[in-house]
């Protein structure tokens, strides 16, 4: 079952609390995100090579490693998180906090990115798992990992914003338009097509005929 509204709304955006300030904490501009991790990634690369020795090949190899991971990652809480089907009325909201506002507000560019503080909170405990099961890789993993984060969200941000600039990058765009308009059951994939086709939820683009005016409304302005 997917997420299903009586109107998607091509204006404004969703009204997510009713205090004022938790509203605010809801919104934030990429390059606000990009400023706020650029700086512990190198930071964390440094301490990768100067405080444990890793030789710059290793750190290089654990930090690809860290982005492809992210896509993994990506795949999975957009799937089974993001789209989770919540019985309660508590769980509910939770999802249209989390997700649920993009598929009703697609052109609200305030909330494609997490906000600051859950962001620091989510990514800290991320960071801690990895550190208990990697030591001193997880600082070199954790970088690729945070900046394959960044390159997702910039992406998706592209996607809404302009067409494909390379013909090679049409059926990731295609794949997350049909996503938002034919089925969201499918195409969960954002930075990349790779976990859709191996987990068969990519859309067939040689079947699936392309709704110019569905995705004009998904675009911004």
């Amino acid at each position: 079952m997917g997420m299903k509204f009586e109107k998607i709304h091509n204006k404004g955006q969703a009204q997510l609390f009713q205090n004022h300030y938790m509203e605010m904490l809801t919104k934030t501009h990429p390059l606000v995100i990009w400023g706020m991790y650029i700086p512990v990634i190198i930071y964390f690369l440094y301490l990768s090579q100067v405080r444990f020795g890793m030789g710059y090949g290793g750190i290089f190899g654990v930090f690809i490693g860290g982005m492809f991971f992210w896509t993994f990652f990506e795949y999975l809480m957009h799937r089974f998180a993001f789209h989770a089907v919540g019985e309660s009325e508590r769980a509910k909201k939770f999802i249209y906090v989390m997700h649920g506002n993009h598929h009703h507000f697609p052109r609200d560019k305030e909330r494609l990115f997490m906000p600051p503080v859950p962001s620091i909170i989510i990514s800290s405990v991320i960071f801690g798992i990895m550190f208990l099961a990697m030591k001193e890789y997880s600082f070199a993993f954790f970088s690729g990992f945070i900046l394959g984060y960044l390159m997702y969200g910039s992406v998706h941000y592209a996607i809404h914003a302009w067409n494909p600039p390379f013909k090679w990058m049409k059926p990731l765009w295609r794949n997350h338009h049909l996503h938002h308009y034919k089925d969201d059951n499918k195409g969960f994939g954002v930075s990349t097509t790779i976990w859709d086709r191996v987990f068969g939820t990519m859309f067939n683009l040689d079947k699936e005929k392309e709704d110019k005016e569905k995705v004009r409304e998904l675009m911004y302005k």
